[in-house]
C-alpha cells in the first residue's frame, strides 16, 4: 500500500492519501473519540496520542494534532494506523447506531477488568516506555481481556516483547500473555491450509536464514491471491527489507502456493532503526 501526505494551510492539519476511496459521498469530522462511534478508522487514529482532530473525505484521511506534537513523531503512526485499516479490510464507516467508541476500532469487548488495566498502564508508563524509547521505540497499551494485554509496537520496541511480557507478569499476576494488538484480530484466511503451508515455511526455512541478522518474518494473514507479513527485528526499517521481500520471501511463498499472486509488507518501516522511508519531493511524503 501506498500512502502520500499533503501539507495544507494549518501546519497543525495533515492530509494523508491513501490511494483509494475514503468515503464515497461527502465528509465526516470529528473532534475526539467520543464523537468518532461510527467510524472505526478515526477511532483508531484517536489511540494515538496527539491527535485532536479528524476529517474523512472522499480520498483523504485529514489529520490534526496538538500544538505540542510535531509531525515527524507522528507520522510513522498514523501511516501504520491507516495501512493497518485498509490491508485488513475494516470498514472506514459502519452505518446505523453508533458502537461504543473503542482505542483500536476492532474490539469493542476488552479492558474487562479496569484494577487491572491501570496497573498494566502504570507499569508502560513507569518502567517499559523509559526502557524502550533510548533505542527510538514506543509502546501503546490496547486492550486487556482473559490474562492477554493487547500492546501496539512501534520501531524496535517489538524486540523487547519477551522482557516486556515478564515485567507484566511479575507484577500482574493476572497477565498470561502479551501480544501485538494486530495478531488478535480475527483472521479467518489463517485458518486454511494455504496459511497453514506458508507459516511452516517461514518457520522452518526463511527465519532460521535471517535470524543472524536479527531479522523475522510474521505472517499476519492470507486474503484471496494476497498473503500480508510483517517484517519484525532487524528486518524492520532496513533499506534492503524491499529486495529481501521481492526477490527472496515472496518468490518462495508463490513458489510454495502458487495460487498467491502477490505478497504485501504492512510493517511501519519508519518506525525501524534505519528507516528507508523519507520525505518526497514538493512537501509530500511516501509510504
Amino acid at each position: 500500500m501506498f500512502i502520500q501526505t499533503e501539507p495544507t494551510s494549518n501546519p497543525a492539519t495533515l492530509k494523508f492519501l491513501p490511494g483509494r476511496p475514503v468515503l464515497s459521498s461527502g465528509t465526516l469530522a470529528f473532534t475526539s473519540l467520543g464523537e468518532s462511534g461510527r467510524s472505526p478508522l478515526a477511532r483508531r487514529l484517536f489511540a494515538i496520542a496527539g491527535i485532536e482532530g479528524i476529517r474523512l473525505e472522499l480520498e483523504a484521511v485529514v489529520v490534526s494534532k496538538a500544538e505540542t506534537m510535531d509531525w515527524e513523531s507522528l507520522k510513522p503512526s498514523i501511516l501504520s494506523a491507516i495501512m493497518t485499516h485498509f490491508t485488513e479490510d475494516h470498514p472506514v464507516v459502519v452505518e446505523g447506531e453508533d458502537p461504543a467508541p473503542t482505542a483500536d476500532g476492532a474490539m469493542e469487548s476488552w479492558d474487562e477488568d479496569n484494577e487491572v488495566t491501570d496497573k498494566i498502564k502504570e507499569l508502560l508508563e513507569t518502567r517499559i516506555r523509559p526502557a524502550v524509547e533510548p533505542d527510538g521505540g514506543d509502546v501503546t497499551y490496547r486492550g486487556f481481556k482473559d490474562g492477554v494485554v493487547l500492546l501496539e509496537f512501534i520501531g524496535p520496541a517489538f524486540n523487547m516483547l519477551g522482557g516486556i511480557e515478564n515485567i507484566l507478569r511479575h507484577y500482574v499476576p493476572e497477565v498470561t500473555r502479551v501480544t501485538d494488538f494486530r495478531d488478535a484480530m480475527p483472521k479467518p484466511g489463517m485458518e486454511t491450509e494455504e496459511a497453514r503451508a506458508i507459516q511452516q515455511l517461514l518457520t522452518e526455512r526463511i527465519n532460521p536464514s535471517i535470524a543472524s541478522h536479527g531479522g523475522r518474518i510474521t505472517l499476519v494473514d492470507v486474503q484471496d491471491d494476497t498473503v500480508y507479513v510483517r517484517l519484525e527485528g532487524g528486518c524492520q526499517g532496513c533499506g534492503m527489507a524491499d529486495v529481501t521481500l521481492k526477490q527472496g520471501v515472496a518468490q518462495e511463498i508463490q513458489r510454495l502456493v502458487p495460487a498467491i499472486t502477490q505478497v504485501l509488507d504492512v510493517t511501519d518501516h519508519a518506525g525501524g532503526e534505519n528507516p528507508y522511508y523519507q520525505p518526497g519531493k514538493g512537501g509530500m511524503s511516501d509510504y
